[in-house]
């Protein structure tokens, strides 16, 4: 089987000989730690490849290591903070267009998204998603910084609205030309509405606000028959019912200092896939090597069970943790897989 084909089995929760991982880094992550970890997990054709510039460094550490899935950068749509109006301070002044837009999606880089999606694709076997984040809650607050944008949702719900509407039409606009790619799998959407405690804002308010733009993108990702990923941080245990109802397929970062993992396995479980749940708030910054091991593998024998789960810190893995607990993160997993 391919790593693609072992992703696919758990996302249709069946047990396996193997349980797939996909372990990613910051930025910062890949910049203090990729080098290491492409001479400890060496493999020619990355190295081959990466001199070519067929992939990227990040994709090659990728590689490296052995994830199931890739990531594949994709062309999007991005606010110029620097050019946005100052009407944006003050609700009442909330312009009818929304000026201050950055595209990224020339025929050039469409191009070359399908292309890299397919070189993985056909090289690396791998399950391909596109990382692509931000979604129109979390778009909205960088606008308007996440203080103002919880006020304008209580006190100016209708500039709210408006600003919500308008970044989910944008994204409207935007995903037919990524969900086409052939070679692609999945799409991630992000916004984190958790707190360690609780949503950041009322169910109410995420019923009436959010998830109707959720559910047109994930309807969208879905009619081009690609899996929908979501990720957010937080204990969101009081939306997870609509998530199972609106089709997601793999949730990510399953922070253990926020839901109890073994609650989420088995109460929901059969209805989705959890990527993540290796504590980047404890074992991995503050525990030995050795308990990263024994941490890692008792979450993936947990979580793993008829299938429905891939291996992953909760969080992407920052500098605070040694490299030798990256390690043994990354070597537990493979040991399982």
């Amino acid at each position: 089987m391919t790593k693609k084909e072992y992703v696919l089995r758990a996302l249709q929760h069946q047990q396996s000989d193997k349980v797939p991982f996909c372990i990613r880094l910051t930025v910062e992550g890949y910049q203090a730690y990729g080098e290491q970890l492409l001479k400890d997990f060496y493999n020619r054709e990355v190295q081959d490849d990466l001199k070519e510039g067929k992939i990227t460094f990040n994709q090659a550490v990728d590689f490296s290591i052995g994830n199931f899935m890739a990531d594949v950068g994709v062309p999007w749509w991005g606010w110029d903070m620097e050019h946005l109006p100052a009407c944006y301070a003050d609700p009442y002044e909330a312009p009818d267009v929304m000026p201050g837009i950055i595209r990224f999606d020339s025929e050039e880089e469409i191009a070359t998204f399908y292309e890299n999606t397919r070189y993985i694709a056909e090289k690396y076997q791998t399950f391909n998603t596109s990382l692509i984040w931000g979604s129109h809650w979390e778009k909205a607050y960088f606008t308007r910084g996440i203080e103002n944008f919880l006020a304008d949702l209580a006190a100016f719900p209708e500039f709210a609205q408006k600003l919500l509407d308008y970044i989910i039409s944008l994204n409207m606009e935007m995903l037919p030309k990524v969900a086409a790619c052939e070679h692609l799998d999945a799409i991630l959407l992000g916004s984190d509405w958790g707190t360690q405690r609780d949503l950041i804002m009322s169910p109410k308010t995420w019923h009436d606000m959010i998830r109707p733009g959720e559910k047109v993108q994930y309807e969208l990702i879905k009619k081009f028959g690609k899996k929908v990923m979501v990720h957010s941080c937080g204990q969101i245990l009081q939306v997870m019912p609509d998530l199972v109802e609106l089709g997601v397929d793999i949730l990510n970062p399953v922070q253990p200092e926020c839901m109890d993992l073994r609650f989420l396995k088995e109460t929901y479980g059969d209805h989705m896939t959890f990527w993540g749940g290796i504590s980047t708030q404890q074992v991995l910054p503050n525990g030995t090597p050795e308990e990263v091991r024994k941490e890692t593998a008792r979450v993936i024998e947990l979580m793993s069970q008829n299938g429905g789960y891939i291996t992953c810190s909760s969080q992407e893995i920052q500098t605070d943790v040694p490299y030798e607990n990256v390690k043994a993160l990354i070597e537990t997993a493979r040991a399982y897989a």
